[in-house]
């Protein structure tokens, strides 16, 4: 059986900041994200299946990805739960969607958190090959699976 990778590719939107850190991204500040999901498997054989020759419906895919994982981002303000309380409350009272993480959230931190997600809900016989997080036109972080056994 011939193993083959399908990437689907996603768009989202959202603001961090980098508590503790000694640059200009310790205040909050957003990024127009790009990430791109790689998965891998044996396309089916089955006669009369209707997913014959594919190796994951790439509409299924999107479903998954965006109900799992964009949703809980896009448009969100992502922040670690290191911040002090009262920052904590203030961050919660002047915005309407902040998303409190036990990490701090840079891309290679979102990463992993997307791979533990993903993992989580693929079909059997797929699995995640790789990540890319795009966090602007030129930086980007990646995690591959043979990276992380």
């Amino acid at each position: 059986m011939t193993k083959i990778r399908i990437t689907k590719e996603f768009s989202f939107e959202a603001a961090h900041a980098l508590h503790g850190y000694d640059g200009p991204c310790r205040s909050i500040h957003g990024h127009s994200y790009k990430l791109s999901v790689t998965v891998s498997g044996v396309p089916v054989e089955e006669s009369g299946s209707p997913k014959k020759g594919m190796v994951m419906d790439f509409g299924d895919l999107k479903r998954m990805i965006k109900k799992n994982v964009i949703d809980s981002v896009d448009h969100a303000l992502i922040l670690s739960k290191d911040y002090p309380v009262e920052d904590i409350q203030r961050m919660n009272e002047g915005f309407e969607n902040v998303v409190w993480v036990d990490y701090q959230p840079t891309s290679e931190n979102l990463l992993v958190d997307f791979s533990q997600k993903i993992m989580a809900f693929l079909p059997a016989g797929i699995t995640l090959f790789s990540l890319r997080l795009r966090e602007t036109a030129n930086s980007y972080a990646e995690w591959f699976a043979t990276d992380n056994p």
